[in-house]
Protein backbone atom coordinates (compact mmCIF):
# COMPACT_ATOMS: atom_id res chain seq x y z
CA UNK A 1 0.00 0.00 0.00
CA UNK A 2 1.59 3.64 -0.80
CA UNK A 3 -0.33 6.70 0.61
CA UNK A 4 1.22 8.93 -1.76
CA UNK A 5 -0.21 11.10 -3.78
CA UNK A 6 1.95 10.39 -7.08
CA UNK A 7 1.26 8.68 -10.31
CA UNK A 8 3.45 5.35 -11.27
CA UNK A 9 5.17 3.66 -14.44
CA UNK A 10 3.83 -0.02 -13.09
CA UNK A 11 4.72 -3.14 -15.54
CA UNK A 12 1.58 -5.10 -15.82
CA UNK A 13 1.36 -8.72 -15.44
CA UNK A 14 5.20 -8.84 -13.13
CA UNK A 15 3.32 -10.57 -10.24
CA UNK A 16 2.00 -12.97 -12.22
CA UNK A 17 5.63 -14.44 -13.63
CA UNK A 18 6.97 -17.86 -12.81
CA UNK A 19 10.79 -18.35 -13.05
CA UNK A 20 11.61 -21.46 -13.66
CA UNK A 21 12.02 -23.80 -11.16
CA UNK A 22 15.86 -24.40 -11.16
CA UNK A 23 15.94 -20.70 -10.33
CA UNK A 24 13.72 -20.71 -7.35
CA UNK A 25 15.82 -18.80 -4.79
CA UNK A 26 15.92 -15.65 -7.75
CA UNK A 27 12.44 -15.50 -7.44
CA UNK A 28 11.38 -11.95 -6.59
CA UNK A 29 9.89 -8.56 -8.48
CA UNK A 30 12.82 -7.63 -10.22
CA UNK A 31 13.97 -10.97 -11.75
CA UNK A 32 10.15 -11.84 -13.05
CA UNK A 33 10.55 -8.21 -14.49
CA UNK A 34 13.86 -9.30 -15.84
CA UNK A 35 12.38 -12.18 -17.24
CA UNK A 36 9.68 -10.53 -19.02
CA UNK A 37 12.35 -8.53 -20.88
CA UNK A 38 14.75 -11.38 -21.65
CA UNK A 39 11.86 -12.99 -23.27
CA UNK A 40 10.34 -10.59 -25.50
CA UNK A 41 10.58 -9.66 -29.08
CA UNK A 42 13.43 -12.86 -30.02
CA UNK A 43 15.90 -11.73 -27.12
CA UNK A 44 16.79 -15.14 -25.90
CA UNK A 45 17.27 -16.83 -29.44
CA UNK A 46 20.34 -14.23 -30.26
CA UNK A 47 21.39 -14.56 -26.72
CA UNK A 48 21.49 -18.90 -26.99
CA UNK A 49 22.60 -17.83 -30.86
CA UNK A 50 25.67 -15.56 -29.80
CA UNK A 51 26.34 -17.88 -27.02
CA UNK A 52 26.72 -20.92 -29.73
CA UNK A 53 28.36 -18.86 -31.80
CA UNK A 54 31.24 -17.60 -29.56
CA UNK A 55 30.73 -19.79 -26.82
CA UNK A 56 29.42 -19.30 -23.73
CA UNK A 57 32.26 -18.05 -21.94
CA UNK A 58 33.00 -15.65 -24.40
CA UNK A 59 29.18 -13.71 -23.67
CA UNK A 60 29.35 -11.43 -20.29
CA UNK A 61 26.54 -10.01 -18.66
CA UNK A 62 26.23 -6.45 -17.56
CA UNK A 63 23.30 -5.17 -15.88
CA UNK A 64 22.44 -2.14 -14.45
CA UNK A 65 20.22 -1.81 -11.43
CA UNK A 66 19.35 0.89 -8.48
CA UNK A 67 17.36 -0.81 -6.01
CA UNK A 68 17.68 -4.27 -7.15
CA UNK A 69 15.79 -6.84 -4.56
CA UNK A 70 14.55 -4.47 -2.19
CA UNK A 71 10.98 -4.85 -2.55
CA UNK A 72 11.81 -8.23 -0.95
CA UNK A 73 13.46 -7.30 2.11
CA UNK A 74 10.59 -4.75 2.44
CA UNK A 75 8.13 -7.90 2.16
CA UNK A 76 10.11 -9.98 4.28
CA UNK A 77 10.09 -7.62 7.21
CA UNK A 78 6.86 -7.31 7.19
CA UNK A 79 6.61 -11.43 8.06
CA UNK A 80 9.58 -11.05 10.67
CA UNK A 81 8.91 -13.28 13.82
CA UNK A 82 6.94 -11.17 16.33
CA UNK A 83 9.15 -12.65 19.34
CA UNK A 84 12.81 -12.44 18.01
CA UNK A 85 12.52 -10.21 14.79
CA UNK A 86 14.02 -13.15 13.01
CA UNK A 87 13.37 -12.99 9.20
CA UNK A 88 11.20 -15.66 7.42
CA UNK A 89 13.16 -18.60 6.80
CA UNK A 90 12.04 -18.61 3.12
CA UNK A 91 14.05 -15.09 2.64
CA UNK A 92 17.15 -15.17 0.39
CA UNK A 93 19.18 -12.06 0.43
CA UNK A 94 21.69 -13.31 -1.72
CA UNK A 95 19.81 -14.08 -4.83
CA UNK A 96 17.38 -11.07 -4.40
CA UNK A 97 18.05 -8.08 -2.54
CA UNK A 98 21.24 -8.38 -3.04
CA UNK A 99 22.53 -5.90 -6.12
CA UNK A 100 24.11 -8.90 -7.81
CA UNK A 101 20.98 -10.91 -7.84
CA UNK A 102 20.19 -9.59 -11.37
CA UNK A 103 22.79 -10.48 -13.15
CA UNK A 104 23.44 -13.53 -11.61
CA UNK A 105 20.25 -14.21 -12.46
CA UNK A 106 20.50 -13.55 -15.84
CA UNK A 107 23.33 -15.87 -16.97
CA UNK A 108 21.96 -18.83 -14.79
CA UNK A 109 19.02 -18.21 -17.21
CA UNK A 110 21.06 -18.18 -20.54
CA UNK A 111 23.97 -20.55 -19.24
CA UNK A 112 26.18 -18.22 -19.73
CA UNK A 113 30.13 -18.69 -17.87
CA UNK A 114 31.57 -15.31 -19.53
CA UNK A 115 32.42 -12.25 -17.06
CA UNK A 116 29.38 -10.78 -15.48
CA UNK A 117 28.93 -7.77 -13.01
CA UNK A 118 26.18 -5.42 -12.09
CA UNK A 119 26.83 -1.01 -11.92
CA UNK A 120 24.62 0.81 -9.51
CA UNK A 121 25.47 4.23 -10.23
CA UNK A 122 22.26 5.68 -9.31
CA UNK A 123 20.42 6.78 -12.75
CA UNK A 124 23.21 6.18 -15.04
CA UNK A 125 23.92 2.64 -14.08
CA UNK A 126 22.22 1.28 -17.26
CA UNK A 127 23.99 3.45 -19.30
CA UNK A 128 27.54 2.36 -18.10
CA UNK A 129 27.14 -1.05 -18.79
CA UNK A 130 27.43 -0.01 -22.46
CA UNK A 131 31.07 1.42 -21.44
CA UNK A 132 31.70 -2.04 -18.99
CA UNK A 133 31.02 -4.55 -22.03
CA UNK A 134 33.08 -1.89 -24.84
CA UNK A 135 36.26 -2.54 -22.46
CA UNK A 136 36.24 -6.05 -21.79
CA UNK A 137 35.52 -6.22 -25.42
CA UNK A 138 38.57 -4.28 -26.24
CA UNK A 139 40.55 -6.36 -23.69
CA UNK A 140 40.13 -9.00 -25.62
CA UNK A 141 37.92 -10.75 -23.03
CA UNK A 142 34.59 -11.65 -24.30
CA UNK A 143 33.12 -11.04 -27.93
CA UNK A 144 29.62 -10.82 -26.80
CA UNK A 145 27.60 -9.09 -23.97
CA UNK A 146 23.86 -8.93 -22.74
CA UNK A 147 23.74 -5.65 -21.39
CA UNK A 148 20.55 -3.70 -20.17
CA UNK A 149 18.83 -2.84 -16.92
CA UNK A 150 16.29 -3.29 -14.46
CA UNK A 151 14.59 -1.45 -11.69
CA UNK A 152 11.12 -2.58 -10.07
CA UNK A 153 8.65 -0.32 -7.83
CA UNK A 154 8.97 -0.58 -4.21
CA UNK A 155 8.51 1.28 -1.15
CA UNK A 156 12.19 2.70 -0.21
CA UNK A 157 12.33 4.53 -4.03
CA UNK A 158 8.93 6.11 -3.61
CA UNK A 159 9.32 7.38 0.03
CA UNK A 160 12.90 8.32 -0.36
CA UNK A 161 11.98 10.36 -3.34
CA UNK A 162 8.64 12.15 -1.72
CA UNK A 163 11.03 13.03 1.47
CA UNK A 164 13.71 14.64 -1.15
CA UNK A 165 10.37 16.68 -2.50
CA UNK A 166 10.93 15.46 -5.90
CA UNK A 167 7.99 13.63 -6.58
CA UNK A 168 5.09 15.03 -8.65
CA UNK A 169 1.29 15.04 -8.11
CA UNK A 170 0.68 14.07 -11.76
CA UNK A 171 2.09 12.58 -14.57
CA UNK A 172 5.65 13.98 -14.90
CA UNK A 173 5.76 17.00 -17.98
CA UNK A 174 9.66 17.10 -18.78
CA UNK A 175 11.08 20.53 -19.84
CA UNK A 176 7.39 21.84 -19.35
CA UNK A 177 7.06 25.87 -18.44
CA UNK A 178 5.12 24.27 -15.53
CA UNK A 179 7.21 21.17 -14.56
CA UNK A 180 7.09 20.42 -10.64
CA UNK A 181 8.80 16.61 -10.36
CA UNK A 182 9.33 13.16 -11.59
CA UNK A 183 7.15 10.13 -11.74
CA UNK A 184 8.30 7.18 -11.06
CA UNK A 185 8.41 3.94 -13.38
CA UNK A 186 10.11 0.09 -13.35
CA UNK A 187 11.42 -1.25 -16.25
CA UNK A 188 13.27 -4.27 -17.81
CA UNK A 189 15.27 -3.24 -21.22
CA UNK A 190 18.06 -5.55 -22.85
CA UNK A 191 20.76 -5.31 -25.87
CA UNK A 192 22.63 -7.41 -27.43
CA UNK A 193 26.14 -6.00 -27.78
CA UNK A 194 28.99 -8.10 -30.54
CA UNK A 195 31.77 -7.13 -32.44
CA UNK A 196 31.10 -5.34 -35.41
CA UNK A 197 30.83 -7.91 -38.32
CA UNK A 198 32.31 -7.82 -41.67
CA UNK A 199 28.82 -7.67 -43.31
CA UNK A 200 26.21 -6.00 -41.19
CA UNK A 201 22.64 -6.16 -41.42
CA UNK A 202 21.19 -2.76 -43.11
CA UNK A 203 19.05 -1.89 -39.91
CA UNK A 204 21.57 -3.03 -37.37
CA UNK A 205 22.60 -0.05 -34.65
CA UNK A 206 26.43 0.38 -33.98
CA UNK A 207 27.29 1.81 -30.13
CA UNK A 208 29.90 4.41 -31.57
CA UNK A 209 30.49 6.17 -28.32
CA UNK A 210 30.65 6.23 -24.74
CA UNK A 211 31.55 9.07 -22.49
CA UNK A 212 31.28 9.52 -19.07
CA UNK A 213 32.26 11.78 -15.95
CA UNK A 214 31.60 12.18 -12.12
CA UNK A 215 31.38 16.12 -11.27
CA UNK A 216 30.05 14.74 -7.50
CA UNK A 217 28.53 18.26 -6.78
CA UNK A 218 25.84 17.28 -4.72
CA UNK A 219 24.27 14.25 -3.39
CA UNK A 220 21.09 14.55 -5.17
CA UNK A 221 21.37 17.99 -7.01
CA UNK A 222 22.77 18.31 -10.27
CA UNK A 223 25.36 20.69 -11.06
CA UNK A 224 23.67 24.10 -12.20
CA UNK A 225 25.78 24.70 -14.85
CA UNK A 226 25.71 21.62 -16.57
CA UNK A 227 29.52 20.80 -16.34
CA UNK A 228 29.57 17.02 -15.60
CA UNK A 229 26.97 16.30 -18.26
CA UNK A 230 28.50 18.70 -21.32
CA UNK A 231 31.60 16.41 -20.42
CA UNK A 232 29.94 13.19 -20.53
CA UNK A 233 28.43 14.52 -23.56
CA UNK A 234 32.27 15.42 -24.98
CA UNK A 235 33.43 12.47 -24.40
CA UNK A 236 30.96 10.27 -26.09
CA UNK A 237 31.43 12.80 -29.04
CA UNK A 238 34.72 12.65 -29.19
CA UNK A 239 35.09 8.77 -28.95
CA UNK A 240 32.94 8.27 -31.81
CA UNK A 241 34.88 11.00 -34.24
CA UNK A 242 31.57 12.80 -34.81
CA UNK A 243 30.74 16.88 -34.37
CA UNK A 244 27.83 18.19 -32.35
CA UNK A 245 26.05 18.97 -35.75
CA UNK A 246 26.39 15.62 -36.63
CA UNK A 247 23.40 14.35 -33.58
CA UNK A 248 20.17 14.15 -35.50
CA UNK A 249 18.45 13.92 -32.17
CA UNK A 250 18.90 13.96 -28.48
CA UNK A 251 17.03 11.59 -25.81
CA UNK A 252 17.21 14.27 -22.77
CA UNK A 253 17.74 12.27 -19.43
CA UNK A 254 14.36 14.78 -18.65
CA UNK A 255 13.40 13.88 -15.46
CA UNK A 256 11.10 16.93 -15.16
CA UNK A 257 12.23 18.56 -11.45
CA UNK A 258 12.91 22.20 -12.22
CA UNK A 259 16.63 21.97 -11.58
CA UNK A 260 17.70 19.19 -13.58
CA UNK A 261 16.09 20.01 -16.27
CA UNK A 262 17.27 23.48 -16.50
CA UNK A 263 20.75 21.92 -15.61
CA UNK A 264 20.47 19.68 -18.49
CA UNK A 265 19.27 22.28 -21.17
CA UNK A 266 22.08 24.43 -20.07
CA UNK A 267 25.17 21.76 -20.58
CA UNK A 268 23.03 20.69 -24.22
CA UNK A 269 22.58 24.04 -25.20
CA UNK A 270 26.43 25.06 -24.53
CA UNK A 271 27.57 21.99 -26.71
CA UNK A 272 24.77 21.65 -29.57
CA UNK A 273 23.02 24.83 -29.87
CA UNK A 274 19.47 25.02 -29.93
CA UNK A 275 18.81 23.49 -33.13
CA UNK A 276 19.46 19.50 -32.73
CA UNK A 277 16.12 17.77 -32.22
CA UNK A 278 15.03 16.34 -28.60
CA UNK A 279 12.67 15.45 -26.15
CA UNK A 280 12.37 13.00 -22.97
CA UNK A 281 10.66 10.13 -23.24
CA UNK A 282 9.90 9.92 -19.04
CA UNK A 283 6.84 11.42 -19.81
CA UNK A 284 5.44 7.99 -21.28
CA UNK A 285 7.53 5.62 -18.97
CA UNK A 286 8.09 7.12 -15.92
CA UNK A 287 11.76 7.62 -14.26
CA UNK A 288 12.94 3.90 -14.41
CA UNK A 289 16.00 4.52 -12.20
CA UNK A 290 19.01 2.25 -12.90
CA UNK A 291 17.15 0.58 -15.82
CA UNK A 292 16.71 4.17 -17.72
CA UNK A 293 19.79 4.11 -19.40
CA UNK A 294 19.22 0.83 -20.60
CA UNK A 295 15.51 1.35 -21.61
CA UNK A 296 16.22 5.21 -23.70
CA UNK A 297 19.25 2.99 -25.41
CA UNK A 298 16.25 0.76 -26.99
CA UNK A 299 14.31 3.87 -27.92
CA UNK A 300 17.32 5.54 -29.59
CA UNK A 301 17.95 2.26 -31.39
CA UNK A 302 13.95 2.19 -32.80
CA UNK A 303 14.21 5.77 -33.94
CA UNK A 304 17.24 4.93 -35.63
CA UNK A 305 15.53 1.96 -37.56
CA UNK A 306 12.12 3.24 -37.84
CA UNK A 307 13.21 7.53 -38.45
CA UNK A 308 10.89 8.31 -35.81
CA UNK A 309 12.29 11.15 -33.46
CA UNK A 310 9.61 10.72 -30.47
CA UNK A 311 7.23 13.87 -28.89
CA UNK A 312 7.73 14.33 -25.42
CA UNK A 313 5.00 13.18 -23.71
CA UNK A 314 2.59 14.57 -21.37
CA UNK A 315 5.05 18.01 -22.20
CA UNK A 316 2.69 21.09 -23.26
CA UNK A 317 4.22 24.11 -23.28
CA UNK A 318 8.19 23.62 -23.50
CA UNK A 319 9.65 26.37 -20.93
CA UNK A 320 10.36 29.24 -23.12
CA UNK A 321 13.38 29.69 -20.78
CA UNK A 322 15.39 26.74 -21.99
CA UNK A 323 16.94 26.90 -25.24
CA UNK A 324 16.09 23.83 -27.03
CA UNK A 325 14.61 22.10 -29.55
CA UNK A 326 11.75 20.46 -27.81
CA UNK A 327 10.06 17.91 -29.56
CA UNK A 328 6.11 17.95 -28.60
CA UNK A 329 4.96 15.74 -31.14
CA UNK A 330 6.85 12.90 -33.14
CA UNK A 331 8.66 13.64 -35.96
CA UNK A 332 9.42 11.38 -39.21
CA UNK A 333 12.43 11.58 -40.29
CA UNK A 334 15.52 9.64 -41.64
CA UNK A 335 18.52 9.72 -38.67
CA UNK A 336 22.05 8.42 -38.73
CA UNK A 337 23.22 9.56 -35.64
CA UNK A 338 21.20 10.22 -31.78
CA UNK A 339 22.81 10.84 -28.27
CA UNK A 340 21.49 9.45 -25.44
CA UNK A 341 22.10 11.20 -21.77
CA UNK A 342 21.63 9.42 -18.33
CA UNK A 343 22.46 11.37 -14.95
CA UNK A 344 22.58 10.14 -11.42
CA UNK A 345 22.54 11.56 -8.43
CA UNK A 346 26.14 12.06 -7.23
CA UNK A 347 26.82 13.58 -10.62
CA UNK A 348 27.36 10.27 -12.37
CA UNK A 349 26.67 10.89 -15.70
CA UNK A 350 26.46 9.12 -19.05
CA UNK A 351 26.08 9.49 -22.60
CA UNK A 352 25.90 7.01 -25.48
CA UNK A 353 26.29 7.85 -29.11
CA UNK A 354 24.28 5.25 -31.46
CA UNK A 355 24.76 5.34 -35.22
CA UNK A 356 22.53 3.28 -38.09
CA UNK A 357 24.87 0.65 -39.95
CA UNK A 358 26.32 2.36 -42.60
CA UNK A 359 25.66 6.12 -42.16
CA UNK A 360 29.05 5.80 -39.87
CA UNK A 361 29.84 9.65 -40.50
CA UNK A 362 29.00 12.76 -42.32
Amino acid sequence: MVDLATFTGEVAGVDAVQLPAPLADFDCRNNRLALLGLTQDGFADAVAAASKKYGARRVGVFIGTSTSGILQTELAYRRRDPVSGALPADFIYRTTHNTFSVADFTRHFFALTGPAAVVSSACSSSARVFASARRMMAAGLIDAAVVGGVDSLCLTTLYGFNSLGLMSAQPCRPFDAARDGLSLGEAAAFALLERVPERLDEQAVLLLGVGDSSDAHHMSSPRPDGLGARMAMHNALTMARLEAADIDYINLHGTATPSNDLAEATAVAALFGSRTPCSSTKGATGHTLGAAGGLEAVVCALALQHGLLPGGLNTRQADPTLPLNYLLDNREQAISHVLSNSFGFGGTNCSLVFGKAGRRAR
